[in-house]
């Protein structure tokens, strides 16, 4: 712990010696920017970036029923995995409050489930309770403290590990992982991120991290690599239309609303609020997210009021002005006979109504 008692990352010094600024962010004190968000987040864009991720949660099912608990807490269907895929899932209370989303990867020991920081111990919290109600042969280990994670992310991100990896990359298609060595470092290596651009995630020992950094970091200087810290992270997932866990998710969202109904599989058999989960699927949600950019000068922000005939029906849940599309753009709750593409809505900035239409999400897809 620090002296402000923040945790620290395993690369804390190395952050800090390459000047990023440092904040709070899920108890944890971490890099928002190096240089400039808009900086980092066109590197990310146009060569590729190098983020510390290691604050992410990493807990892992193991034991001989490690696939039915699995099962039985998200609400997705991890027995299609195979070893060495990954897939987007949630974990849902029994009211289909989604808890936390997460990345559930199969491994040769486990199903890894990779959670949101500021969420770790609600997970490990709900987890455990569900072990204790249930009869399962399970258990679940907390690999945070000992795990490090090194993402680079960007169009040139497969070139830079080509050159410190024997690994076939070219065989790892996206949500897949592999064990491989990484400029002489044992990891699990992932074709995954949170950035709407190809990349790598690269899970390793929390006491190699700096070595794997300051590989990746110093082969990547010829191809345009920076340091990128949250900030950029942030903006770059939301052109991307990703969600973030306490702007687009919570308790009081279910996976329907947030456009994710794909992730839930009810046909699976019983698993943590697939009865409430199914009567919104029969239903339909009564709001969902939508796209928006604003057609008046003006940059929405998280908790702006969204109004539609002078009403208040609505608020941002993120919103920014976009970098790669030189737009002010938002996501923003609607009631579901209030979303519609094309129409338009008003959104409060600083209280001043500007106009802004709805438009269909991601705001940005990398060519491929």
């Amino acid at each position: 712990m620090s002296v402000a008692g923040l945790r620290r990352t395993p690369l804390h010094d190395v952050a800090v010696n390459l000047g990023g600024r440092m904040v709070d962010f899920a108890g944890y004190e971490m890099p928002v920017q190096f240089s400039s968000i808009i900086e980092e987040h066109r590197t990310v864009r146009q060569a590729v970036g190098l983020f510390d991720l290691s604050h992410m949660g990493e807990l892992a099912i193991t034991g001989p029923e490690a696939l039915s608990f699995t099962s039985h807490a998200v609400v997705s269907d991890p027995s299609m995995l195979e070893e060495g895929q990954a897939q987007y899932a949630m974990l849902c209370n029994e009211d289909g409050g989604v808890i936390d989303d997460l990345i559930v990867y199969r491994t040769d020991d486990a199903y890894l489930l990779v959670c949101n920081a500021a969420n770790r111990d609600a997970v490990l919290a709900h987890l455990e309770e569900l072990l204790r109600q249930g009869d399962f042969d399970a258990g679940i280990e907390d690999r945070t403290a000992r795990t490090a994670l090194v993402a680079p992310q960007g169009p040139r991100a497969a070139e830079l590990l080509a050159g410190l990896t024997d690994a076939e990359l070219g065989a790892l298609g996206n949500y897949r992982s592999m064990r491989a060595t990484v400029a002489g470092i044992d990891c699990m290596l992932a074709r995954t991120g949170y950035t709407g651009e190809d990349g790598f995630e690269l899970f390793c020992d929390a006491r190699r991290a700096v070595g794997l950094w300051r590989a990746l970091y110093d082969a990547g200087q010829r191809l345009g690599l920076r340091a990128c810290g949250l900030g950029s992270r942030d903006t770059l997932r939301l052109e991307a239309g990703m969600p973030l866990y306490g702007n687009e998710l919570g308790l009081d969202v279910n996976p329907y609303e947030a456009n994710l109904g794909r992730v839930v599989k009810l046909d699976k058999g019983e698993f943590v609020g697939r009865a409430a989960l199914a009567r919104v699927q029969q239903e339909g949600p009564r709001r969902k997210l939508v796209g928006l950019v604003m057609l008046d000068t003006a940059v929405p922000r998280h908790g702006y009021p969204v109004l539609v005939d002078g009403e208040q029906v609505g608020a941002v849940t993120s919103g920014t002005a976009s970098p790669t599309l030189q737009k002010m753009i938002a996501m923003a709750y609607l009631p579901a006979e209030r979303a519609s593409l094309g129409a338009e809505v008003e959104v409060v900035v600083r209280e001043r109504r500007c106009r802004a239409e709805q438009v269909k999400l991601p705001f940005y897809r990398r060519p491929r």
